[in-house]
């Protein structure tokens, strides 16, 4: 193994400017759509039509439950997002997107998606890949800490 494939410090260099640089062009295209980005993380959460509980929310959204609250509610205030109670557990809340909400989210998708460049020739599978590989990875390092 060489010595380069074993400088965290380099590859969390990459992530770090590579992150920033996708979030900055990602928040651009949002705020012409009057989204935040982790707004537009939460609408593309439900836009699968299923509801999701607020905690499987706030992990998509990387928001602490307080934080995830404030903007769920002013979701639903846009009428964007309504909450329902599961019906499999009279306990829990279903957040979904409205017929406003999707249409919102299609609108600003598609912005998002023109914008986002390609890299072509496969290799945002394998950049996919690669970064599942290393979430994978470090969440079971982490969790044996």
């Amino acid at each position: 193994m060489s010595t380069s494939s074993r400088r965290p410090h380099d590859l969390m260099q990459l992530l770090t400017r590579a992150e920033r640089l996708a979030a900055r062009r990602l928040q651009a295209v949002l705020e012409e759509e009057g989204c935040s980005v982790e707004a537009w993380r939460v609408l593309a959460l439900l836009s699968d039509g299923s509801g999701h509980h607020m905690t499987a929310v706030a992990e998509a959204a990387f928001l602490p439950a307080p934080s995830l609250t404030k903007l769920v509610d002013h979701l639903v205030d846009q009428n964007l997002v309504h909450r329902r109670v599961d019906h499999l557990d009279r306990r829990r809340i279903l957040a979904h997107l409205t017929p406003r909400g999707r249409e919102y989210w299609r609108r600003v998708d598609r912005a998002v998606r023109a914008d986002w460049p390609s890299l072509g020739d496969g290799d945002e599978e394998l950049l996919r890949a690669l970064l599942e590989r290393l979430a994978a990875t470090l969440d079971r390092k982490a969790s044996r800490v």
